[in-house]
């Protein structure tokens, strides 16, 4: 059927062919144009992680909002003299005319407890600020903002030199809306719970979902934009840095966007270059790069037209598509080139349909090789590491259909020429590796035993902490912002304690156990008028609140904490150093004003919901930092600390969120590489119906591959949400040298019986279309290193080295093992 269409139909009206292809993918660029790019947080995390939805409520029932910090440290270092305090008023003062600003917090207008220390009730009535107090004293103020648990380490740094400005953004309604109303109808969906008409709405509202937040995107970028130049208006000034999640999102889509265009402009570059030394000839260098494009611009259509998004995991998802393809098509031009030398004399149509038809089964198992590679991501549950595996799955398919549609109708437009074979003929690493598979198998199979022996050492060495400051390049401002707040503002990753009191359960237990408890009439009073907040601020609450807040500043790798035990810090300070009873605490409660009661307050305290809400932020940066052991020694200390049975408690927000991604690397590890390898050896089993074979097969695909955990393993390189993929990838890509090889030992073998001379054949021909591939695979790959993403820079150079190594296992351990075990019948 195939050699029908090829001479019926191809052959017959090659240029009518052209034209639909063209067509076709005309109309697919058209919807490459709306190719997306999503570089936002929930990217990064579980999609069905049950602590997502309670970090959402947190942040619902706190009205968290979004912030951007800036942080200012002055050229003469003293952040309270007249010039910086104008300074930053000015600074403020141009943000706050930006539309999405709601409010700015600063040294200029927090208040101000103790300078001087008054009682509390008239500092209630007056709140001081170095905003609207003429006569403050700066030393007070000083020394305040060093030592007060409101603000030190927080909003200014220990050496004083250093300080931050907090730009509240305005809470945007109308989307938080949309992502609650999608992501319950996703929840019913996942739980297979909802009906045809939700699966109708659904759809809808994510459609709008995308609309909005697109619009939202590019007003948020010129919010970002603007800032920036406001910020560069002050740069003689001092060091400013803008930090925040709005800010990371923004320049990670830039990153991802530059990414995009210079991984798929530079590696064409390459590609030209390379194709030019191999082959000297026009035809095919322009061939490979026009199939390449045409490949790309229908991949990247068919993204946009199902509404796939990029994100910072399929950020290569181009050079990986060239590269795929390349390899491909030199499988065919080397073949075309053999014929063409082999058979002078004939037509150039039976060369073309040869070339095809004998390339045909091994390209085609090659690729849905490399396919189940990309599909074994599916088993991964994180989202953006399955959608790379679908938009790979499709996008090699689409490369696979179009360089056997478009490779032989230009060619049966051009004429017959002989190939140049000056690069071939200076080419002696072929030789050097049939020498050696001759005369050093045993060395071949050592070298093998001792490689695998150091990846199962550097296996046992795996890490999955990553910090997230660490995926930045130093030179990137991300880092530079992340760095100073990570380490002179308090830390970076927010971590949250919510405290359930259950007074009503409390009250029950109390009964039973202690009916003349002096506490229980207390309590009993208060529980009288619970729906009045300021009886709210009970003893029990406040020492619970105080004991968790205490326990948590002891640990070394928790930056600052902050929650309604800072203000009872504070509050004892000016009664007398004695602490605050009820009465002062709801005083506190009702008389504060509203805008500094925000900022004290209301983010620690939810009264409705009887809870508490102690907020910390983990320094990111501190190399003892191990996640996973610090959030269950939190857990398992918080029992004995609380040690109240009615008290509830769980840890919430990104530090939870994003150590839940990482531990699950582990496990997607092994199941995509678990996958892979199994349905490789079952496809082997299949295509070269041997079960030696096929053993012979795997067995020279896992010896490079185990590399990777060597490497990654004695080089302390985490595991990541990048480099997780590699193994399977690699697996996926660099299989198709052992199907061709194996598919043209086999042919080989036929001619004589002979495994030393059908090997140096095997190696003279397909050798040389594996030496290409993989040279022109390693150096896509390496193209990965000019991104600003550190994941991404590693993927791209652990990626090189085993796919050199796949080359090795290929030319020299395969063969080795076919002479060695004869799998084949004479």
């Amino acid at each position: 059927m195939i050699k029908k269409f090829y001479t019926n139909i191809l052959f017959k009206n090659p240029k009518k062919i052209l034209f639909l292809v063209f067509l076709s993918i005309a109309f697919l660029g058209f919807y490459a144009t709306k190719l997306e790019i999503d570089a936002s947080a929930e990217t990064l995390l579980l999609d069905d992680d049950k602590d997502l939805a309670f970090a959402r409520e947190v942040s619902k029932n706190y009205k968290s909002e979004d912030i951007l910090v800036i942080t200012f440290t002055p050229k003469d270092k003293d952040l309270l003299s007249n010039n910086n305090l104008k300074t930053i008023k000015d600074l403020s003062e141009d943000i706050l005319k930006l539309n999405k600003t709601q409010s700015i917090i600063s040294i200029l207008n927090v208040p101000l407890f103790q300078s001087p220390t008054a009682q509390l009730q008239k500092l209630v009535e007056e709140v001081k600020t170095l905003e609207n107090s003429k006569d403050i004293n700066k030393a007070l103020v000083k020394n305040e903002f060093l030592t007060s648990a409101i603000y030190k380490n927080s909003l200014v740094s220990n050496d004083f030199e250093t300080t931050a400005i907090i730009i509240n953004l305005k809470r945007n309604e109308q989307f938080f809306t949309l992502v609650e109303k999608r992501n319950d109808l996703l929840s019913k969906k996942r739980e297979k719970n909802i009906s045809k008409d939700e699966l109708k709405e659904l759809e809808k509202v994510t459609l709008e979902f995308k609309e909005y937040r697109d619009k939202q995107r590019i007003l948020e970028h010129n919010y970002i934009k603007n800032i920036r130049v406001i910020l560069k208006k002050y740069k003689n000034e001092g060091v400013l840095f803008l930090g925040g999640v709005n800010m990371i999102a923004t320049d990670i889509i830039s990153f991802v966007k530059s990414d995009l265009v210079i991984y798929g402009s530079t590696l064409i570059l390459l590609l030209i270059g390379i194709l030019w030394v191999i082959f000297r000839q026009i035809r095919w260098v322009a061939l490979s790069v026009l199939i390449c494009s045409l490949s790309v611009i229908a991949t990247s259509g068919m993204l946009g037209f199902f509404n796939w998004e990029v994100t910072v995991i399929s950020s290569n998802f181009i050079s990986l598509q060239l590269i795929i393809t390349i390899s491909i098509i030199l499988h065919l031009i080397v073949r075309y080139r053999e014929l063409t030398i082999t058979y002078k004399n004939s037509s150039h149509s039976k060369i073309i349909l040869n070339t095809m038809l004998s390339k045909l089964n091994p390209s085609f198992f090659a690729i849905i090789t490399t396919i189940a590679g990309f599909g074994s991501l599916l088993l991964s549950n994180i989202q953006p590491v399955i959608n790379l595996g679908w938009m790979m799955s499709t996008g090699i398919a689409i490369s696979l259909i179009i360089a056997f549609i478009v490779f032989p109708t230009i060619l049966i437009l051009l004429n017959k020429v002989l190939p140049y074979k000056t690069f071939e003929n200076n080419l002696h690493f072929i030789d050097y590796a049939i020498k050696i598979v001759t005369s050093k198998g045993n060395t071949i199979l050592i070298g093998s035993i001792i490689l695998i022996a150091f990846a199962l050492t550097g296996a046992s060495k795996l890490l999955v902490e990553n910090s997230f400051i660490s995926y930045f390049k130093k030179d990137t401002e991300i880092y530079k912002s992340m760095k100073v707040i990570d380490q002179k503002l308090g830390g970076t990753t927010p971590l949250d304690i919510i405290i359930n009191f259950n007074e009503t359960k409390k009250e029950e237990n109390s009964k039973k156990t202690s009916s003349d408890d002096i506490l229980a009439s207390f309590e009993d009073e208060f529980n009288q008028t619970e729906n009045n907040e300021q009886y709210w601020f009970t003893e029990h609450r406040m020492n619970m609140i105080i004991k968790v807040h205490d326990y948590l500043e002891s640990i070394p790798q928790v930056g600052k904490v902050q929650s309604l035990a800072t203000m009872l810090k504070v509050g004892k300070i000016l009664n007398n150093n004695e602490e605050l009873d009820s009465f002062k605490l709801a005083l506190l409660y009702n008389k504060l004003p509203n805008e500094y009661k925000a900022i004290v307050l209301d983010p620690y305290i939810n009264i409705q919901k009887d809870q508490a809400r102690i907020t910390l932020r983990i320094i990111d940066s501190d190399d003892n930092l191990r996640r996973d052991e610090l959030l269950k020694k939190i857990n398992y200390d918080l029992k004995n600390v609380i040690n109240d049975n009615s008290v509830e408690y769980r840890l919430s927000n990104l530090m939870v969120l994003y150590n839940n991604m990482l531990q699950s690397l582990f496990d997607s590890q092994v199941k995509t590489l678990g996958f892979v390898i199994l349905t490789l050896f079952i496809m082997f089993i299949i295509l070269f119906r041997s079960l030696m074979l096929a053993t012979i097969a795997i067995l020279a695909n896992i010896v490079p591959i185990s590399i990777i955990f060597g490497i990654m393993g004695w080089l302390e390189i985490p595991l990541d949400i990048m480099t997780i993929t590699i193994a399977a990838i690699s697996i996926g890509i660099g299989v198709d040298d052992t199907i061709h090889y194996i598919h043209r030992f086999k042919t080989e073998f036929k001619k004589d019986h002979n495994y030393i001379e059908a090997m140096k054949r095997s190696h003279k021909t397909i050798g040389f279309a594996m030496v290409y591939t993989s040279v022109a695979v390693m150096v896509g790959f390496s193209i990965l290193v000019l991104s600003n993403l550190i994941p991404t820079i590693y993927f791209g150079l652990l990626t090189v080295i085993v796919m050199a190594t796949i080359l090795l296992s290929a030319i020299l351990l395969l063969p080795r093992l076919i002479i060695l075990f004869e799998p084949f019948s004479k």
